[in-house]
């Protein structure tokens, strides 16, 4: 795979990342290059599969209204959200020859910028924000609206993608009229392809975590899986054996909705979600003493005593069955079974298994117990801790 990447002229992925050896779905359409570049540089293998699509409405007609709604109308306070979204409408305004007039609209209210990458979109613009929250979230916006009191006030938010029910309903119990400005829309990918081969991967276990970083996204993968009927298979691959990690907590709504546990990063963005998963993947690997030497089973790949070597997937096949009980034969007939499409001939392991200690670099970590099977060499001051069970 590394060979493959920088013959394309991609940049070397480091061996020894603390992600080196896991692979990690990314469903984001935005920004999606930013996240595979931080997964990659820390030694990640990265399937992207956008789960949408954003189309502007620059032509939508609802925008437009809303537009001219606001115009006319003058609200208390315009919420910025994304840098996109904002200057999307402001280049559709001004489509419409309305860009001057809607300039001075926001330049006369209270206008608020969800992050650092609003704020510049709204300078660029010659406007200046009034407030921008530290953390990026949409929960400290509302927390400073509430805190403000917005009973009688009329506040309009720029939509980006989702329709915010929570927010929206929180300042609408408050007493507020709150106006909704849907720049973009999500919408399903042209080319299914990618979403339904990360599908696929998921539901075998070939990825080791999964990245959201809108909810739309997570809403849309589970739909996919319903229309194919593997959301069963999907979620169980979630709640067990596949990290699903997204971005906030408005993010992980629709998996929290399906029973589905996240991880979540403390700061609601991209670099503190990749070091999330750099502490949880190798965390949850498993780590066994074999024949003098450390052996550390992840993803797609194995570190032995600190290197890393990658294994065919038929290979971490066998020796996850072997390490589910480190020390105790496994027989070829069950080592035929965990092997994809190997039918019913047990040379297939034999076969294997010679490439996979090839791969591991050290042949005696895995013992041939001759008309029985084949063992881990566990080390035997660790019999009492690895052999039961």
């Amino acid at each position: 795979m590394y060979d493959e990447q920088q013959a394309a002229g991609a940049d070397p992925v480091p061996a020894h990342g603390p992600l080196a050896g896991f692979t990690v779905g990314v469903t984001a359409a935005r920004r999606a290059d930013e996240l595979g570049a931080l997964l990659k540089r820390r030694g990640a293998a990265v399937l992207h599969a956008p789960a949408l699509r954003i189309v502007p409405l620059a032509d939508d007609s609802e925008l437009l209204a809303a537009t001219k709604k606001l115009i006319d109308h003058a609200p208390d306070v315009v919420i910025a959200t994304t840098a996109i979204g904002f200057r999307g409408w402001v280049e559709a305004a001004d489509g419409w020859g309305l860009g001057d007039a809607l300039l001075a609209r926001l330049g006369s209210v209270e206008l608020l910028a969800r992050g650092p990458k609003v704020k510049g979109a709204i300078r660029a613009a010659g406007l200046t924000e009034e407030w921008s929250p530290s953390s990026e979230s949409m929960a400290e916006v509302l927390e400073r609206l509430l805190g403000e009191g917005v009973e009688g006030r009329r506040v309009a938010i720029q939509l980006h993608g989702e329709p915010l029910p929570g927010f929206v309903e929180a300042l609408r119990e408050a007493g507020a009229e709150v106006v909704g400005v849907p720049v973009y829309r999500w919408m399903p990918p042209e080319d299914i392809g990618p979403v339904d081969r990360l599908l696929d991967a998921t539901v075998a276990r070939g990825v080791d975590a999964l990245t959201f970083t809108s909810a739309p996204a997570a809403a849309s993968l589970l739909a996919r899986a319903e229309e194919r009927g593997l959301l069963p298979e999907l979620l169980s691959a979630l709640r067990h054996d596949v990290v699903p990690a997204c971005v906030g907590p408005v993010t992980a709504l629709p998996l929290q909705g399906r029973g589905v546990e996240t991880v979540q990063p403390e700061r609601f963005r991209l670099g503190p979600l990749v070091q999330l998963l750099c502490l949880e993947l190798p965390g949850r690997a498993r780590t066994l003493p074999t024949a003098g030497h450390r052996m550390e089973i992840r993803g797609h790949a194995v570190l032995v005593d600190g290197e890393l070597r990658p294994v065919p997937p038929a290979g971490m096949s066998l020796l996850r069955a072997l390490a589910r009980r480190p020390g105790w034969v496994v027989s070829r007939a069950d080592l035929l079974r965990v092997l994809p499409g190997a039918g019913r001939d047990e040379h297939a392991v034999e076969t294997a298994m010679a490439r996979l200690r090839s791969a591991l670099g050290a042949p005696r970590l895995i013992q041939t117990v001759v008309k029985r099977g084949y063992r881990l060499a566990l080390d035997p001051a660790a019999d009492t801790k690895y052999s039961v069970g």
